[in-house]
């Protein structure tokens, strides 16, 4: 089995849009390590983390994070060490469209 090392996802979604940052690919598992949102405004914003098995229907059990607040012209790094299956999505939200939300880890196939 292969393991590669990279960014799994960047996005900048619109305000208070649920936005895919990463599915993983058929046949592939998946380790992510951090994930980072960074806030471009000159006020907070709040943020929303979901992790929906096999890209089952938001519902409330997939929540990592909810409302969760970061700082104006700030960064949140979060370290966690999800493992995900194939076809499973992350998906984020933010309450304005200044923040931006990265994923980094590796896929092994």
């Amino acid at each position: 089995m292969a393991t590669t090392y990279k960014v799994l996802g960047q996005v900048n979604p619109s305000a208070t849009t649920n936005t895919t940052l990463y599915t993983v690919p058929s046949a592939t598992d998946a380790v992510v390590s951090s994930i980072t949102i960074c806030n471009l405004a000159s006020s907070s914003a709040t943020y929303r983390i979901a992790v929906r098995p096999a890209g089952a229907t938001l519902a409330n059990v997939h929540y990592l994070a909810y409302d969760v607040t970061v700082g104006a012209a700030d960064t949140t790094v979060l370290t966690v060490g999800l493992t995900l299956d194939a076809t499973d999505v992350i998906t984020v939200y933010g309450s304005t469209a200044n923040l931006v939300f990265h994923a980094y880890g590796s896929e092994i196939s």
